[in-house]
């Protein structure tokens, strides 16, 4: 096929190029300026076109291609500045032309299936995102979910060398990102949180581990509804802790509105400063997909990784172009995002000639407390079992009665842990989220909330941390009943005494099949009342429901 390709002498545009050179399509080169004097071959063989992508479309027509593929970016900053950010597309639609694009930008991704009913009746074919993700991602998290029922958790990690050479658009995506709020989809629910954010350690192979951040992508606004997961994740992390850290600080100066927008000579510096530091680290990256569902009543979390050595991590982005124009002809005439266009075995055999390599993976993903209990898990009622049940994060409303211990010491206690104050009635939400391994507690009773943290403790025993303090609970079913005493503690990791440990007298029951709960902490020694706090709770989600159904009705 005949192909132009805007930004065909940047950093994903020329491998792309090289790429579809190989393939056998005949290429042109777009951009602003004619590039680089001297191309390394084969681009120095392929025919250039000067082309302003916001000025005269026109010499797109007199090149004589029937595809032409937006590989220059950034689309956020089209986005922000353009008054029809997809006039390039609206352009080919007009003229009967092919379209895709490498858009990293959620926005710019979604908004393309404005164009669709045009774009169906020109025969165009039209599609953003062709690129890591969603492209890739997606066709990745199809193949995995095959067999699997109700999506727990979409989790997307795209990891890139030090030494993979920095494009001024990508970088001037993430800085314009870095600290801006941001929406997940989370436990069945829109939460938010900032770009940046909430780090996570990321193990793709024994020896290879690194860090990814929170990071609004289009598989973050268009996965939730297409995959029907739960919860959907993507991080993306540099190699080099010192550019991270960088980010997590400009993220703070725009939350300080110490800066507020990007400007073009602070992505200069800091693609200088990039360039820098390029000799150090390594040329492997990774990227790693990871579907968590059921299958046959057992939870299975199955992985897509993918490995790029010999710093050819650049050319995965263009590998889902490649992978379509090997077999355009199977594709439907329309605009829309680029979601599971393609099989993820046809990508992966478009990367058999680059040193690049997959693994896939599958294993159990027990609960927390599932894992603690074991063959005790399965003798508790099923609401108490859905309650602890998640595997990314759910959130639970109701209600509570809130005593408080009526002594100066309990009450030093109770404020010390922030515990509520007494109450007949307190309206009671419960945020639970899996993190490294472990689970994120923030308790909300009216306007008070307090945290903690759990991780694992054992057979039979969990470890729940209340800033210095951690205890030790045993965890036992009695009856329909869970029960779950203090049985050991430490302070700044140093062990507590355990006649000065707290007395714990607390269960989780089922009444009214609704999950009832009833926790009662005691002051060590003397035994008086600290807190006792209980209620009820039901996932947020049917009371969100049980609202719907009533205005409707």
């Amino acid at each position: 096929m005949k192909v132009l390709i805007i930004g065909g002498t940047g950093v994903f545009g020329s491998r792309l190029a090289e790429l579809l050179h190989r393939d056998g399509h005949a290429v042109t080169l777009a951009g602003r300026s004619a590039g680089p004097a001297k191309l390394a071959a084969p681009l120095d063989t392929m025919p250039r076109l000067r082309l302003d992508r916001d000025g005269n479309l026109g010499p797109i027509l007199d090149a004589g291609v029937e595809v032409v593929v937006d590989a220059s970016g950034p689309f956020q900053a089209m986005q922000a500045s353009l008054d029809d950010p997809w006039r390039v597309p609206r352009f080919c639609v007009g003229n009967g032309l092919h379209y895709l694009d490498l858009s990293d930008d959620a926005d710019f991704t979604a908004g393309i299936s404005a164009l669709d009913a045009a774009a169906r009746q020109a025969g165009s074919v039209i599609l953003s995102g062709v690129s890591s993700v969603p492209a890739l991602s997606s066709s990745a998290v199809a193949a995995l979910r095959d067999g699997m029922t109700d999506l727990e958790l979409v989790d997307i990690a795209i990891l890139p060398g030090n030494r993979a050479p920095r494009g001024r658009s990508v970088v001037e995506a993430i800085m314009r990102q870095a600290g801006t709020p941001l929406k997940v989809w989370h436990g069945g629910e829109w939460v938010g949180t900032r770009n940046w954010s909430e780090s996570k350690s990321i193990r793709l192979t024994d020896d290879f581990t690194r860090r990814g951040w929170m990071l609004r992508v289009p598989d973050t606004v268009l996965l939730p509804a297409w995959s029907g997961a739960r919860s959907v994740r993507f991080r993306a992390g540099m190699e080099l802790s010192l550019l991270n850290l960088g980010l997590v600080g400009l993220g703070l100066l725009r939350r300080l509105r110490l800066v507020r927008n990007i400007r073009r000579w602070q992505v200069s510096g800091a693609l200088l400063f990039a360039r820098l530091l390029a000799p150090f680290g390594s040329d492997r990256g990774g990227m790693v997909v990871s579907v968590t569902g059921h299958v046959n009543g057992q939870v299975l979390r199955r992985t897509w990784t993918l490995i790029a050595e010999a710093g050819e991590g650049p050319c995965v982005p263009t590998i889902p172009a490649r992978t379509l124009l090997r077999q355009f002809d199977g594709c439907a005439p329309g605009a829309r995002p680029c979601l599971a266009e393609f099989p993820l075995a046809e990508a992966e055999a478009a990367m058999a000639d680059l040193s690049i390599r997959f693994r896939r993976d599958e294993a159990l993903t027990p609960c927390l407390f599932e894992d603690a209990l074991r063959q005790d898990w399965p003798r508790l009622p099923p609401r108490i079992r859905r309650l602890h049940a998640f595997r990314d994060g759910e959130v639970f409303t109701g209600t509570a009665q809130v005593t408080r211990g009526s002594g100066w010491l309990a009450r030093m206690a109770a404020a010390f842990f922030g515990f509520p104050p007494a109450a007949r009635e307190i309206p009671v939400r419960v945020s639970m989220q899996r993190r490294d391994g472990g689970e994120r507690w923030v308790r909300q009773f009216g306007d008070r909330r307090f945290r903690s943290h759990l991780r694992p403790g054992g057979a039979g025993c969990v470890w729940e941390r209340f800033g210095p303090f951690s205890f030790l609970i045993a965890l036992g079913v009695s009856g329909e009943e869970l029960h779950f005493p203090v049985i050991a503690g430490r302070f700044l990791g140093l062990p507590i005494p355990r006649f000065t440990l707290p007395h714990s007298e607390s269960r989780e029951s089922v009444l009214n099949d609704r999950f009832h709960f009833d926790v009662a902490l005691h002051l060590p020694l003397t035994g008086q009342l600290m807190v006792r706090y209980r209620g009820w709770l039901v996932p947020e989600e049917a009371v969100s429901a049980g609202r719907h159904r009533t205005s409707r009705d």
